[in-house]
């Protein structure tokens, strides 16, 4: 590809190359159609085969059982904030629902659904600007509530739960949009686990529920149609007309993590990419990694370097050097580097040289 350049974006973030490739390739002519994916109708047998291989390729990718449902939902991870309390809340009496404030999404999900239950902060890492995970323990955990809610991994200061909290009888949900199929995980352990498409499923505006059976049918009968997840499950996500290029690009994006050998090999991979960088930002006192080593992500590596004029200077000449979109998020500024699953062990080759180039002429 002409002009090609590795693009760190925390998300929309970066498709494999063969994915784009099939894309452009179907993209006037699906399956010997004479039409493309984009344009068939969402209930035909053609879109609803896609639909279906998109749900079992998923699950055979990531072990869900087979008490879990499987649904694609619009306005992406955000607009769950609001449809997890509207669906959950009245599970219990108390309508309280508990949520570990871990970062930026974490804090805009409690946020978002305040309105519609009883909030309450199981543990807040604000204190130390979310360098590391909050300590806790399990008798603050309060049985009585709907669900308790995380964010596995935190996009914006690049910390992750290696190990999920118990939570007894209380449904463990967690916002996985960061590192969906990045690791294998026992998702037996979770009620529910949805992700934003936008990082390591496909396009941006839509999001993918997972949710066990047992959980449906507590929704507020203020519940929006398209919000209401036991609506959506008897209607297989097609309650209304879905987007189906974004579940289309899905399904490819599944085939290609496959193909790839599956979530044990693409995690064996993305650690490897993860150390390679986080053995840098070690071995260096030029760069100053954010958080702190024991919650480091595999997914989102964020760093400093001594002042705001110097991360400008790495910034320019790295996007010089084809190595794009590596500006850190507004709450923490500095360098972010997401290498999500697509993103190839060359890529963080190409950044790992540049790091240790630059720091030879800055330093």
């Amino acid at each position: 590809m002409a002009n090609q350049v590795f693009n760190f974006g925390a998300g929309p973030a970066m498709l494999p190359v063969p994915v784009m490739e099939k894309i452009q390739a179907e993209f006037l002519n699906y399956n010997g159609m004479g039409v493309s994916a984009i344009e068939i109708s969402h209930r035909s047998k053609e879109f609803v085969a896609i639909l279906e291989a998109a749900q079992a390729t998923f699950r055979e990718l990531s072990g869900v059982p087979d008490n879990y449902k499987i649904l694609f939902v619009h306005g992406g991870a955000r607009m769950q904030f609001a449809a997890l309390p509207l669906n959950l809340a009245g599970r219990t009496a108390t309508q309280k629902c508990l949520y570990f404030e871990t970062g930026n999404f974490a804090k805009l999900a409690l946020k978002d659904a305040a309105p519609f239950c009883d909030v309450k902060v199981v543990a807040s890492g604000a204190a130390t600007n979310h360098d590391r995970l909050p300590p806790y323990s399990s008798a603050d955990i309060d049985q009585d509530a709907a669900y308790c809610h995380i964010t596995s991994n935190n996009t914006v200061y690049g910390s992750q739960w290696q190990t999920f909290p118990d939570t007894g009888a209380v449904p463990l949900i967690a916002d996985q949009t960061s590192e969906i199929l990045s690791r294998e995980i026992d998702y037996s352990k979770f009620g529910c686990i949805y992700a934003g498409m936008q990082k390591n499923l496909g396009p941006s505006g839509m999001a993918m529920v997972v949710i066990r059976e047992d959980l449906l049918g507590f929704a507020s009968e203020h519940t929006p149609l398209l919000l209401n997840y036991t609506e959506l499950d008897k209607d297989n996500s097609l309650t209304n007309t879905t987007n189906t290029f974004a579940i289309y690009v899905v399904k490819l994006m599944l085939d290609w993590l496959k193909a790839e050998g599956g979530v044990k090999v693409i995690e064996a991979r993305n650690r490897a990419k993860a150390a390679r960088l986080y053995a840098l930002l070690d071995g260096s006192g030029f760069y100053k990694g954010f958080v702190q080593p024991e919650f480091r992500s595999i997914m989102n590596v964020t760093f400093n370097l001594a002042s705001e004029e110097l991360e400008a200077k790495f910034l320019k000449e790295a996007g010089a050097a084809g190595l794009y979109a590596l500006k850190g998020h507004r709450a923490v500024n500095g360098i972010r580097a997401s290498i999500y699953n697509p993103m190839p062990t060359a890529g963080v080759e190409a950044l790992a040289s540049f790091m240790e180039e630059f720091e030879r002429n800055n330093g």
